[in-house]
């Protein structure tokens, strides 16, 4: 079977090759991100009760970093949503159920996620020092949690096989902390291509959960703050707008 393109970005590709799925970097794409990326998937894999792709190899040719790891049959949850709009709120609510099961989950080798979060905080120059000191203070503030957190949870980096398991791809921004913080991101990814659907997420999360959605909120600022030192073009306008919005006050 030849090798076939599923889908690509400007600093990645990836490709089947019979049973396995080849995440394949631009040339000059960061080592250690890419290093990273594999531990994060191998330190979820064989949690109990989560379907994560096993990655198989990490290898490099030509200048260009790959991983390698199991091919699953199936469409993401995006493309099912794109098909039957009439389900939306059907696929929200098994993603939302998903979401709250990951968070169930420990995984103590993981980075924290309060410790990656500051120093995002600090490394990002588009934050004026009174911002700066105003979010981390507020980060300080929150309460500290050790669960699983995705922190790139999508409905594409969900895979839906074909007798229904859901596997979680994208593990590279996994970390230990609050489920909240999880939670914002994932509102906000939402909220790049849908504002309703990102509400309907929202209050579906807190619903299930009992959580007051105030609270998530108090979230937005630290996690858009965070999320623009990764430098994403297509997410600066959302984010910066979310900096200094304190929708809990």
């Amino acid at each position: 079977m030849a090798k076939q393109l599923i889908s690509s970005s400007e600093t990645k590709c990836v490709y089947r090759d019979g049973d396995l799925a080849i995440k394949e970097f631009c040339e000059g794409f960061p080592k250690a991100e890419v290093l990273n990326e594999a531990l994060c998937t191998a330190r979820v894999e064989d949690l109990p009760g989560l379907h994560v792709p096993k990655v198989l190899s990490v290898s490099v040719m030509d200048g260009k970093w790959s991983i390698t790891r199991e091919f699953i049959e199936g469409k993401t949850l995006q493309q099912l949503m794109d098909e039957n709009p009439d389900k939306v709120q059907e696929y929200m609510e098994q993603m939302v159920d998903l979401q709250i099961d990951i968070h169930s989950k420990a995984c103590p080798l993981l980075n924290k996620l309060k410790e990656k979060t500051i120093r995002a905080l600090q490394e990002e120059e588009q934050l004026d020092a009174n911002t700066r000191y105003d979010l981390l203070t507020r980060l300080d503030g929150m309460p500290k949690h050790t669960k699983l957190c995705h922190g790139d949870f999508e409905p594409s980096n969900i895979i839906v096989a074909a007798d229904g398991a859901m596997y979680v791809v994208d593990w590279v921004h996994a970390s230990q902390g609050n489920a909240s913080a999880d939670v914002a991101r994932t509102y906000l990814l939402l909220s790049l291509k849908d504002a309703k659907k990102a509400e309907m997420y929202m209050d579906m999360f807190c619903e299930k959960t009992g959580t007051e959605k105030r609270y998530v909120q108090g979230w937005l600022p630290i996690v858009a703050a965070a999320q623009l030192a990764k430098k994403r073009p297509e997410e600066k306008e959302l984010l910066e707008k979310w900096v200094n919005v304190f929708p809990y006050e």
